[in-house]
């Protein structure tokens, strides 16, 4: 660029020297914009994907079987007798047990998680269906639906992040598209306490916070 500059020929030769100086400097000021653009793009995704990841101060580790086999103070009997089935997973025989479940628990606000071992937002989200439940276990029913799973690599998930609450295994979708007409994993079902589906909300919940605010807003109708 400096030689541009110093450049003194005719005055037609240099009219048009000039011009490609322009266009060259042109050319890089775009390229600098471009550059910063780029930079600034990859810094919010990063941070995004940080945030959905659970990594913005959220604890994500799950919890250990001791701490989700807790009894919950003051929980209704059939509330109670869900915290005795910690990680229990009951055997594929269609969709009638779980249905018989759900009869079972009228009267309670119900949340139902599908998950599958192969489904890696599904083990992602787990830990949070640990803590709401362990916090909401004397209000709110949880239960689980195992869908097309590998019934060892369904209890190897199980070991890892312990459920307080019990789930049904779904070898042949009955319950996941069958009853509930899932195509996306996790999706998870709200009941209200008289046992009307209030919501099906299909994709993962990338924060506790969310979760929560589904169970207030769908479950317990609070909004």
């Amino acid at each position: 660029m400096a030689a541009c500059l110093e450049h003194s020929g005719p005055f037609g030769y240099d009219a048009r020297l000039n011009g490609l100086c322009h266009a060259v400097r042109m050319r890089r000021a775009l390229i600098a914009v471009c550059s910063l653009a780029l930079v600034a793009a990859v810094i919010t995704g990063v941070r995004q994907a940080r945030t959905n990841a659970g990594t913005s101060g959220e604890p994500r580790a799950p919890l250990s079987s001791s701490e989700v086999s807790e009894p919950i103070a003051g929980a209704p009997p059939k509330l109670a007798a869900l915290r005795s089935r910690v990680s229990e997973l009951r055997g594929g025989t269609g969709a009638a047990p779980f249905e018989a479940q759900l009869r079972a628990l009228r009267g309670y606000p119900v949340v139902v998680n599908l998950w599958a071992s192969w489904c890696a937002p599904c083990r992602r989200e787990l830990p949070l269906f640990q803590r709401e439940a362990l916090a909401r276990g004397a209000s709110v029913a949880f239960l689980g639906v195992d869908v097309t799973d590998d019934r060892d690599a369904a209890l190897g998930v199980l070991g890892s992040i312990p459920l307080p609450y019990p789930s049904f295994a779904d070898p042949r979708s009955n319950i996941a598209t069958g009853k509930f007409r899932a195509r996306v994993f996790p999706t998870t079902a709200f009941y209200d306490a008289r046992g009307r589906l209030v919501i099906l909300k299909q994709g993962e919940f990338a924060t506790r916070a969310q979760l929560a605010a589904a169970i207030d807003r769908y479950a317990l109708g609070g909004a």
